[in-house]
């Protein structure tokens, strides 16, 4: 059985729906994972917002310090950190409003899934974006 947070339907939901994603952990640096998701999102539509303390400018998109800045809608967060902290940005996401959040491959907070989930949102763990794409992504 596929755990609650890799569910096709969700995935396949907020891959259809996230518009713009605010990716946590989005730096200049192409060396990074979310440099080159952060891309992948981009050539399939989405609009990315990097989410970084030094709020570099990536792929042509201005970037933020912290999720609070953000003075525009975010439908998804998209987080690039450990696992002992990405349970933080979870919360944020709830707080300003977000649709979904997205915890990349080997990031998992379960009790982060159950506050996030309880508050409304679409949590998807664990996954890569643009490997899953292939198979649940927008047609």
């Amino acid at each position: 059985m596929t755990e609650p947070w890799g569910d096709p339907d969700k995935i396949r939901r907020v891959l259809a729906n996230g518009d713009t994603w605010a990716v946590v952990g989005l730096s200049s640096s192409p060396s990074r994972a979310a440099y080159g998701v952060a891309r992948f999102l981009q050539r399939h539509g989405k609009r990315i917002v990097p989410v970084h303390p030094d709020a570099e400018t990536v792929h042509g998109e201005r970037g933020y310090a912290s999720l609070a800045d953000i003075p525009f809608p975010v439908d998804v967060v998209d987080v690039f950190r450990r696992s002992e902290a990405a349970g933080e940005f979870a919360d944020q996401a709830a707080a300003i409003g977000a649709k979904a959040v997205w915890f990349q491959l080997d990031v998992v907070d379960e009790a982060a899934y159950e506050r996030v989930t309880a508050a409304g949102l679409d949590v998807v763990m664990d996954r890569c974006p643009a490997i899953e794409w292939a198979a649940h992504g927008p047609r």
